[in-house]
């Protein structure tokens, strides 16, 4: 037993320190149970074959397809356009809207095909964006209780319950208790929000409602300065060179933001074309180039070329024709702890980054060696179909900034129809039981990769967030150890003794309570793997139905709104919304709390003991 609580409090505390990776926290558990002698070999690898673990491995791919096709951003965009100039019903729109997808794809999914359409929207309407962000992260986790699939708790206790012999729940078992959670959060998000998230940024909509004008981009990461608009004579040696074969970075720690070329066939009616830089561009004679760098380096770069440095007080809003954008670094994404420069944005997505925005530090010096970390807001410049393009990437980052019609101009994928045939396919599956859920997930899986709706197989595994998958499989095993230590009866034993007396309803509070304070400290998913278990214990101590003690895990572990870092969602709408942590204290407790008394009073009523 001591083994078995000295593994879970670390777990725990490694949970909450976030050192190391959680799927390393889990596997170093699972090491230490199975070395110990607490469980069994077979029992430790039990949770990679479970039917939970698989099933979530083809959700991930199906949803893949969904963002791949462009299905989800068609849907999002015509939902959101429906919303009009209303700041009540663009929020009723977007907490509707997010919770129905929410119902049938992931929460961190659903926040980042919501976020770039909630901020140009929110710019569209001169409303900050700040009051739509925290609610449509909450949106996601609320949605993600109507249906067997929304979240993976759900997944957990539908398990649990099958597994002691009782008739397997259905796909829409949750609806009920989802639409009083999505009905009653919705209305207490209401006040909520605007109380408390309108008023701190009333004085600054204009800066942080998302979409800025490239004025507004220029002022908030002071770029005003260090822009250096360079001539290239005919008889300069640069002519005929590419940007690439000239180096400029790596020799001079110079950028090249634009190339301009004027039509020198038209004297009178003058036509200029501005070219975003790319490696292969080449420099003409009479060209103009946009550079960024200190004015040492550029008068270096300069000399060397035979070049005419014109001035050193160009601006960046002058581009007219080449935008600027933010774009937010995804959790888990691959491109965290690498520099710019490996990553290599002008070379790979015809981009440039020219500044990092980190809490509130705006970093716009030696940019290419600084290591990105999960929440970074780049600052991209290029022309706006290159930045329309960063759209095709959405599990490593969300793009910011671009008004709706920018957003509208991306070519959506024929492919869509056939993601959606497949999708409605798999969903009537799941609600009518034609075959095991596993099966219905893993058909819709293969058929999205053989109907070419992934560029290839390799496109649809990184799609698959694996950290979640060895997450939750290496903490299933868990609830063996705390059952053959007699932890797991311990814990329900104490529940039933001290509230046993006063009847089932005070034990199933006690359960929620615990599992919503777990919540804030270790994932919702290892707290609902934990806690399932005891409430069927206790339940059957008390000799009452399980299903509302395991309905009180679920929602106590999906419900968790005070901290950022309770679940992904609450964390990626933080750099974008520019939240503090106080933000989800005012907002984000009240409405955990509220909503838990809700939980508690319904689920009886829902599912009698």
């Amino acid at each position: 037993m001591i083994l078995t609580l000295l593994t879970l409090a670390f777990a725990a505390v490694f949970f909450v320190w976030g050192r190391l990776r959680a799927d390393i926290v889990a596997l170093i558990a699972l090491l230490a149970l199975v070395l110990g002698g607490v469980i069994t070999v077979p029992e430790a690898l039990s949770g990679f074959s479970n039917s939970i673990v698989v099933m979530m491995v083809g959700l991930f791919i199906v949803g893949g397809a969904i963002f791949n096709t462009g299905l989800a951003k068609i849907i999002g965009a015509k939902l959101l356009l429906l919303g009009g100039s209303s700041p009540l019903r663009l929020f009723l729109l977007v907490m509707g809207a997010t919770a129905f997808i929410g119902a049938f794809v992931s929460n961190t999914g659903t926040v980042a095909l919501m976020l770039p359409i909630v901020v140009s929207m929110a710019a569209g309407s001169g409303i900050s964006a700040s009051r739509f962000l925290m609610p449509l992260a909450f949106a996601s986790s609320m949605g993600g209780m109507m249906t067997l699939i929304g979240t993976p708790p759900n997944l957990i206790i539908a398990e649990v319950w099958e597994e002691a012999g009782n008739a397997p729940l259905t796909f829409f078992t949750f609806l009920p208790g989802g639409l009083i959670c999505v009905a009653a959060g919705t209305l207490l998000l209401i006040p909520l929000s605007k109380w408390f998230l309108n008023r701190r940024h009333k004085d600054s909509d204009t800066r942080r409602q998302g979409t800025k004008s490239l004025t507004e981009l220029v002022e908030e990461y002071n770029l005003s300065t260090g822009i250096f608009s360079v001539s290239v004579p005919d008889n300069s040696t640069l002519a005929g060179k590419s940007i690439a074969e000239a180096n400029l970075r790596a020799d001079y720690g110079v950028d090249v933001l634009e190339v301009r070329r004027a039509d020198r066939h038209h004297k009178i009616l003058k036509k200029i074309a501005q070219y975003a830089p790319k490696p292969t561009t080449v420099i003409h004679g009479g060209d103009s180039i946009y550079l960024r760098g200190d004015l040492p380096d550029v008068e270096r770069f300069v000399s060397t070329y035979g070049l005419e440095l014109v001035s050193d007080g160009a601006q960046l809003n002058d581009f007219y024709d080449i935008g600027l954008a933010e774009i937010v670094v995804m959790p888990n994404s691959p491109i965290q702890r690498k520099t710019i420069a490996d990553i290599g944005f002008r070379r790979r997505y015809g981009v440039n980054v020219i500044a990092i925005r980190r809490k509130n530090t705006y970093l716009t010096a030696d940019l290419a060696e600084i290591r990105l970390h999960e929440g970074d807001v780049l600052l991209v410049q290029g022309s706006w179909e290159a930045i329309g393009g960063l759209n095709s990437d959405q599990s490593t980052w969300v793009v910011l900034g671009q008004p709706l019609a920018e957003a509208a101009k991306v070519t959506l994928d024929y492919k869509a129809p056939l993601a959606a045939l497949i999708m409605t396919a798999m969903i009537v599956a799941l609600i009518f039981e034609f075959v095991p859920p596993v099966i219905a997930v893993l058909c819709a899986a293969i058929l999205t990769i053989l109907c070419g709706c992934f560029r290839n197989v390799e496109d649809a595994y990184k799609n698959i967030n694996w950290e979640s998958v060895i997450l939750i499989a290496a903490m299933m095993p868990m609830s063996f150890a705390l059952e053959k230590t007699g932890i797991s009866e311990m814990v329900s034993s104490t529940l039933v003794g001290s509230l046993g007396s006063l009847g089932p309803l005070p034990v199933l509070a006690g359960i929620y309570l615990t599992t919503s304070v777990m919540t804030l400290f270790i994932s919702n998913t290892a707290t609902a793997v934990l806690l399932a278990p005891i409430a069927l214990q206790s339940a059957s101590a008390l000799g009452v139905s399980a299903l509302p003690f395991l309905f009180a895990v679920t929602f106590g572990a999906s419900l968790c709104f005070a901290s950022p870092f309770s679940t992904p969602p609450n964390a990626l709408v933080m750099p974008a919304g520019q939240y503090v942590f106080s933000d989800y204290l005012k907002v984000g407790l009240p409405l955990q709390l509220i909503l838990g008394a809700i939980m508690v009073i319904v689920l009886p009523l829902l599912f009698p003991f």
